[in-house]
Parts: structure tokens; sequence; C-alpha cells
């Protein structure tokens, strides 16, 4: 049975939105190395509808990061949403109705990780229904002061930290799962 892992850049105050406004000069070796052990165990990808929109848009005529879009294009990838009817995105399926028992269902026949990045409406759904498994986050050290925040009027969820690193540029690379109590 596969897990749920979700990733993000977040800031110290918070802040999701926008990375490529402030993540860049923090970006070294170290994250390299966490990022690319996260792409090698990711068997599957998920997302929500905006970041499907934009990401096939994207990483389906880019000619940057060849790496990366190989590895996503490739990758088989579930879309959350009960507005899109069809993925035109190689090897993606769209996740609607009864989105949690879908998600069970692509978890039970699913081996290894399956990955997400941004979608923060979703990894905060994951959460309030139990489907989440890993919230890994790498926390820059800057305040941006303005932008989405990951958790933005939401319940509240306990977590547990499992794993803990400092990168040289102060970075953390931290990981929780919810905890139960």
């Amino acid at each position: 049975m596969a897990k749920i892992v979700s990733n993000f850049f977040i800031s110290l105050d918070g802040v999701i939105e926008s990375p490529d406004q402030w993540h860049t000069p923090y970006f070294d070796d170290q994250m390299g190395a966490a990022i690319g052990a996260g792409m090698q165990e990711a068997t599957a990808f998920l997302m929500g509808r905006r970041l499907y929109e934009e990401w096939s848009a994207y990483w389906t005529t880019t000619d940057q990061d060849q790496d990366f879009a190989k590895f996503i294009n490739g990758t088989p990838k579930y879309v959350v949403s009960n507005t899109l009817r069809e993925a035109e995105w190689s090897n993606t399926t769209v996740v609607s109705g009864d989105v949690a028992a879908r998600l069970r269902e692509v978890k039970e026949r699913t081996d290894g990780t399956i990955q997400m990045s941004g979608s923060a409406t979703t990894v905060r759904w994951l959460l309030a229904n139990g489907l989440l498994d890993e919230l890994k986050l790498l926390v820059h050290p800057i305040a941006v002061g303005h932008g989405q925040r990951l958790f933005e009027d939401t319940p509240t969820h306990r977590l547990k930290l499992v794993e803990s690193e400092t990168f040289r540029s102060g970075v953390l690379n931290l990981t929780y799962v919810p905890d139960a109590g």
C-alpha cells in the first residue's frame, strides 16, 4: 500500500506561494539531494486541478530541467477535481466523486510513495480526511511577509516530527506525520 507524501518549500512565516521569488538563493546540493531522494521514491504523483493545469501546460512543452520533465511526464499522475472531466496529460487520472474513497483505492493498489508538491488546499483536505501520511517541509530562513500560507483558516491538526536535518544554507528539512494524540 502506498503512502501519500506532501512536499513544500515554506518560509519561516508559513508562506508557500511563489517560492520562485524567494527560494532560489537557498537551493544547494543538500536540497537537491533531498528532492532527488523524494523523486526516486515516487511511484505516482498527486495534485489539485490548478497545479495540474499549470504543470501540464509547462512540463509538456519546456526545454528547461529535462530530468524533472522526463520524470513528471512519465510518472502516473492523479488529479483531485470535481470540475475537470478528463485529463489530456499522459499517464493522468482524474479523481472525482467520492474523492476520499477513490484515493483510498489508489493507495491500496499502488506500491511505494504517491508524492505531491504544492496544492495547499489539497493537502489541507487530505489531512482533514486522514489521507496524508507524511508532510515534508523545507523551511527556508526567510520571512516573506505576504502570500498564501500552508495553513490558513484550518482546524487544528496535531503533527509529530519524525525526521529533521539542517542544511548548510540554514534550510530545515523536516518530516511530520499526523499524530492521533
